[in-house]
This record gives structure tokens, C-alpha cells and sequence, in this order.
């Protein structure tokens, strides 16, 4: 066999041993997302309603009550579901936040210190929508905040020293999400804490910009992280 020959055989077969490896590697983070024929035959269906039943987030016809899709992640379970426009994001009892459209999972984010409070605390109250298309996560330490059109993390409020977060004890009044922050010395109107989409709400704050990034040369890139005050 001529030299040429045998480099391109070669070529040939790394190419298909790549090929193989990447069919039999594992879904990242055990992903399993299983979507009925007729939903992908159909770009836009009618109205599903999502819930998370045993080890699988499973979204249902609301007219007929089929299973329309079916998502779940090996050797896991979901804690919490949160419908969003078009979409389910799951928190799950390893502290991953999962984003689906039932025809591909959109974002994986993971959630810090989550062993710490998650098992005693599950998912009550912990996916709060804020409007605007961010998603607040409200754990006993921080509250974060996610734009849900890509998962992109927008802004981080801690917990003053000594005190704590309570997911369940949060209540909508009008825009604002009031949020219960029980302190051992301090004040009640200090164990209040206002959300929206922006952070905190505070007299004279600085807005954030939570869009989409601007495409062109006039987008700004590396537009820093903010906290809000």
C-alpha cells in the first residue's frame, strides 16, 4: 500500500474511533431527556403543565394529560419545579438548577453550599421568579439571581452576619418579592428585606441591566458582576 494510502486509512479510522467515543461518553451531569414523537414533530403545541413526580420532571398535556416530555438525571431527583414562559427549571437534591424546553436542556447551574441547607430545607420556596425574566434562588445564605434566558448569574445578595434567609417566608406584594431575614438583634423593619428583578429595593439604587447582551461594536463586553447594596 502506497504511503498516501496508509495516511489517509489512518485519518479515516482516528476519525472514527472520535466518532464512537463521543456516542458512548455519558450525558454531562447524567442528563436524560426524553421528548414524545409527537412534540417534535410539532414546533409550537398547546399548553402543558409540568410537575416533578418521583425521580423525573415530567411536563403533561393540560388538555389531555399525556406526557409531552420527560427529563430526568441519573441516580438524582428533583426538589422543586418552576414553570417559566416555555420552559421548567428544576432545583434538584444535589443543588443543580436545570433549565429545559423539553427539547434540550438550556443551562446547568450549580448552587453553593448546598449539602449544608437543602436536605432539612428542600425546595419550598427556594425558586422565586422576580419578573423581568429573572429567577431569584433564595437560600438561607445568599439570594442569586439568574436570567433565565441563558442561565447568566446577574446579581448575589448575602445574608447580614447573624442572620438568615427564609425561603418559605417570602410574600409578593405587587412587584416586589418581601422576603423574611430573622436576625437575633435586630430591629423588625431590618428582618424585611424588598426584591425585584434589579436586586434590592433601596431608595436611589443603581439599576442593573439585566437583557440580553447588545451585539455589535457598540455592545459592552465585560460589563462587571453587580451586588446589589
Amino acid at each position: 500500500m502506497p504511503p498516501y494510502a496508509r495516511r489517509v486509512c489512518g485519518l479515516l479510522l482516528a476519525f472514527c474511533l472520535l466518532v464512537v467515543a463521543h456516542h458512548l461518553r455519558p450525558a454531562p451531569y447524567g442528563d436524560r431527556l426524553t421528548t414524545s414523537a409527537r412534540v417534535a414533530r410539532q414546533p409550537r403545541g398547546g399548553p402543558w403543565t409540568p410537575s416533578a413526580r418521583g425521580s423525573a420532571v415530567a411536563a403533561r398535556d393540560a388538555r389531555t394529560g399525556a406526557v409531552r416530555w420527560r427529563y430526568a438525571r441519573v441516580g438524582h431527583r428533583p426538589a422543586a419545579v418552576l414553570s417559566a414562559r416555555a420552559e421548567v427549571i428544576a432545583l434538584w437534591e444535589d443543588g443543580l438548577l436545570t433549565d429545559t424546553d423539553g427539547r434540550s436542556v438550556r443551562w446547568h447551574r450549580a448552587l453553593p453550599d448546598a449539602a449544608e441547607w437543602l436536605p432539612a430545607q428542600g425546595g419550598t420556596g427556594v425558586l422565586r421568579p422576580l419578573g423581568r425574566g429573572i429567577l431569584g434562588v433564595v437560600t438561607p445564605h445568599r439570594v442569586t439571581a439568574y436570567r433565565i434566558a441563558d442561565g447568566d448569574l446577574r446579581w448575589v445578595l448575602p445574608a447580614h452576619e447573624g442572620c438568615a434567609f427564609r425561603p418559605r417566608g417570602a410574600v409578593r406584594r405587587g412587584a416586589a418579592l418581601l422576603l423574611a431575614q430573622p436576625c437575633a438583634h435586630t430591629a423588625w423593619t431590618g428582618q424585611l428585606v424588598a426584591l425585584d428583578d434589579r436586586g434590592r429595593i433601596t431608595p436611589g439604587r443603581t439599576p442593573l441591566g439585566n437583557g440580553l447582551p447588545r451585539r455589535g461594536p457598540h455592545a459592552d463586553v465585560g460589563k462587571p458582576l453587580a451586588r446589589p447594596r
